[in-house]
């Protein structure tokens, strides 16, 4: 992983990250924003993966229904945020739709992605901090602007 600070304005920086062949997307950026002590931003990223996991958030079940794609997908879009979460660390929350090669797509919340060949991550601080809070009646943590 590389990365650039492109930007500083007024306490809120802006990343460009750029991911390697073989990196796991998810854990890659949520190392990246423990190191750079990020406690709140957006993301939105592209790319491609060799491999992933979505995700489909079942209400009922309390859990995510897993999604996997065993094959080579392009990310054509990546949205996503970062708040810190109940233990103090950020927490990254990605959806993605994932383009497959007959054109078809996949999509959620991003669980995991094996990049391949890049996952070019454009990340925007915000200048406060955002706190993501574990909702049980729900069965997942949610930013919890009263926090």
């Amino acid at each position: 992983m590389k990365s650039q600070l492109v930007n500083e304005v007024s306490g809120q920086r802006t990343f460009v990250v750029v991911l390697d062949p073989g990196e796991e997307a998810f854990g890659g950026l949520t190392a990246f924003a423990v190191d750079q002590k990020i406690g709140s931003a957006s993301l939105t990223a592209i790319g491609a993966f060799e491999r992933a996991t979505v995700g489909w958030f079942d209400l009922n079940a309390k859990t995510y229904r897993k999604i996997p794609i065993d094959e080579q997908c392009e990310v054509l879009s990546a949205i996503g945020d970062i708040a810190l979460g109940d233990d103090g660390k950020p927490s990254v929350h990605v959806h993605a739709v994932l383009g497959l090669s007959d054109g078809t797509t996949r999509g959620g919340h991003l669980l995991e992605g094996i990049v391949r060949p890049t996952l070019e991550v454009t990340l925007v601080e915000a200048p406060g901090h955002l706190r993501r809070s574990k909702r049980p009646e729900l069965g997942v943590a949610l930013i919890n602007l009263d926090a």
